[in-house]
C-alpha cells in the first residue's frame, strides 16, 4: 500500500479523534471557574491539618501520596524497560573527543548549569511553602546536570552520568518512599499517615511533617531517572556518529 493511500484510510480515523477532542474541550468549565467541591475543601482543610501552605504539594505527597507511590513506581519501571532494551547489546567504548571549543560557551554553560541546579533544589526544598515539588525539582537538577554534556564534552558528561553511580541513586529515591511508609507503619500508624514527625511550623522549611521526606525521595528518583534516560540514549546515538561508527 502506497503512503498516500495509507494516509487516505487514516484520515477518518483522524477526523473522528479531532472531533472526539474538541467536544472534550467544549465541555470543560471556562478558565478560572472551577466547580468541582474538593479543591474547596482542600484549600479549607490542608493547612490547618497538615501545615503546608502550597496545597497542591500536600495533596500530591500527603492526602495522596498512595497514589503518588505508584506514580514514582510506574517512572521506574519505564526506566528500567529503556535501560533493559538499550543496555540488550554489548557496546563498544570509542573515545569522542568532539566538545565545546568556545570558552565562551563553556563559561556561560557552566553558569548557567551552577543556577538551574539551584532553581531545582530551592523548588525541592520549598515545595511544601511556595509552588514546587519533588518531580518538578528532579527534573530540573536533571537538566541541570545535562548542560554538562552540553557546554564541555562526553568525556566530561560520562564521569557525572555514570550508570554505576545513577542506579543506586534512582533505586534509594524509590525504595525511601516506601521506606518512610513503612515507618508509619512500624510506628502503629497506617502506612504512609503523616504523623511521625508532626506537622511543623507552616510557611517553614520545617513544615509538612514527614512529607518533605518523601518530597526529597521522588526528587532523587525523578533526577536520577532523567540522567539516566539522557546517558543511555547519548550512549546508544551520539557515540557512534560522534566516533565515526556505524
Amino acid at each position: 500500500m502506497s503512503r498516500r493511500a495509507r494516509l487516505l484510510v487514516l484520515l477518518p480515523a483522524l477526523g473522528a479523534l479531532g472531533a472526539m477532542l474538541a467536544w472534550a474541550v467544549v465541555g470543560l468549565p471556562d478558565f478560572g471557574h472551577y466547580v468541582g467541591p474538593y479543591g474547596y475543601l482542600l484549600n479549607h482543610v490542608a493547612l490547618p491539618e497538615r501545615h503546608m501552605t502550597n496545597v497542591v504539594t500536600a495533596v500530591v505527597f500527603d492526602y495522596r501520596g498512595f497514589d503518588t507511590m505508584g506514580e514514582e513506581f510506574i517512572l521506574f519501571g519505564a526506566v528500567t524497560g529503556v535501560v533493559l532494551l538499550l543496555r540488550a547489546q554489548e557496546r563498544d567504548e570509542p573515545e569522542v573527543r568532539e566538545g565545546v571549543g568556545s570558552d565562551t560557551v563553556r563559561i556561560v554553560g557552566i553558569v548557567m548549569a551552577g543556577a538551574v541546579l539551584l532553581v531545582g533544589l530551592w523548588l525541592v526544598a520549598f515545595g511544601f511553602v511556595t509552588p514546587g515539588g519533588g518531580f518538578q525539582g528532579g527534573v530540573i537538577i536533571a537538566a541541570a546536570v545535562f548542560c554538562v554534556f552540553l557546554c564541555a564534552d562526553f568525556g566530561a558528561w560520562r564521569k557525572v552520568g555514570n550508570e554505576t553511580f545513577l542506579d543506586p541513586v534512582e533505586g534509594a529515591g524509590a525504595g525511601g518512599y516506601v521506606v518512610i511508609g513503612l515507618a508509619a507503619l512500624v510506628s502503629g500508624f497506617p502506612f504512609l499517615t503523616n504523623e511521625l514527625l508532626g506537622p511543623g511550623m507552616p510557611g517553614t522549611l520545617k513544615s509538612g511533617g514527614t512529607g518533605p521526606f518523601i518530597n526529597w525521595s521522588v526528587a532523587l528518583a525523578v533526577s536520577a531517572a532523567v540522567l539516566i534516560l539522557f546517558s543511555e540514549f547519548l550512549e546508544e546515538y551520539v557515540v557512534p556518529v560522534a566516533s565515526g561508527s556505524e
